[in-house]
């Protein structure tokens, strides 16, 4: 963050890029901007500029392609409000897109995932699984209507879940579920406001369609974060055994989890319903126990 003014906005800065998860090109265009962008939203900012960030290969991309991706990106952007001031692109033998972008933000009104407080409640605001459809995406394993309902999720800004999230009193923490997935950004947020956060998986929305193929759809990015985040993660005897790898699935553009105070948090999804977005009441924030996650 850097501030502007003693009274004025500051600045914050952030920057996301990846490998395709979409064959279409405009639709991978479109995701790589508004998965970009949540980390500002995530913050209770306001991004308003970026600059492109890309690597295509010599041969074997046509150019309307890369064309397709730049104007998906573009749309997205301008659908956010942010204007794209110019970029750079270099030569790679793998497809990366992205953004680096900066936002505005009231210093005195700053959310990080660091604020947790024992008997928050947990919202998200978008549901589990792109991870494990761009794995089956790369294998020919998704249909076309589950391909569609991840590309829509994924392709939706955080903008009007930040918005209403900024308008009620009594939210603590916020963070975006991306790369680390849910267990993850759930275990960073309970090891920084030093508390245990339990998430009720009854609660947990599923993209439909994939339960029935997360088994034999684990990416490579889920079974590190297993590896990094899983001896602080318990699951209860009674969890689906979906849960067991949806927890460390990688999301792209996913939701946003918001710890608010309990009085607040009916509230909160009331101003989310009004605009556009399902809220999920999906856990609670406890004491500190022996484990940073408990999914119940």
């Amino acid at each position: 963050m850097y501030a502007l003014g003693d009274d004025g906005p500051a600045l914050v800065q952030t920057v996301d890029f990846f490998t395709p998860i979409v064959d279409d090109p405009y639709l991978y265009g479109q995701i790589a901007a508004a998965n970009s962008v949540s980390d500002v939203y995530a913050m209770g900012g306001r991004p308003i500029t970026a600059l492109a960030i890309a690597a295509f290969p010599q041969d074997g991309l046509h150019t309307d392609d890369i064309a397709q991706i730049f104007r998906g990106g573009f749309d997205k952007l301008r659908e956010a409000g942010v204007a794209l001031l110019g970029g750079h692109t270099v030569q790679d033998k793998e497809i990366k897109f992205g953004y680096s972008v900066t936002g505005t933000i009231d210093p005195k009104r700053i959310l990080a995932n660091t604020g947790a407080k024992p008997g928050d409640r947990l919202i998200l605001t978008k549901a589990l699984g792109t991870g494990i459809v761009g794995t089956a995406i790369k294998f020919g394993r998704a249909s076309e209507d589950l391909i569609a309902r991840a590309v829509d999720q994924m392709k939706t800004l955080n903008k009007a879940a930040a918005e209403a999230m900024l308008s009620v009193e009594g939210v603590h923490a916020c963070t975006d579920i991306t790369g680390f997935g849910l267990a993850g950004h759930g275990s960073e947020m309970a090891a920084g406001s030093n508390v245990t956060i339990e998430f009720d998986t009854r609660a947990l929305p599923i993209i439909p369609g994939v339960r029935e193929i997360a088994s034999s759809n684990l990416s490579g990015g889920l079974k590190t974060n297993r590896h990094h985040f899983g001896k602080g993660v318990e699951f209860g005897g009674s969890v689906d055994a979906v849960f067991h790898d949806l927890a460390y699935d990688p999301q792209t553009s996913g939701g946003l989890l918001i710890s608010v105070a309990p009085e607040s948090a009916s509230i909160l999804a009331e101003k989310l319903a009004k605009s556009g977005i399902q809220p999920y009441l999906v856990g609670t924030v406890r004491s500190p126990g022996e484990k940073r996650l408990v999914f119940g």
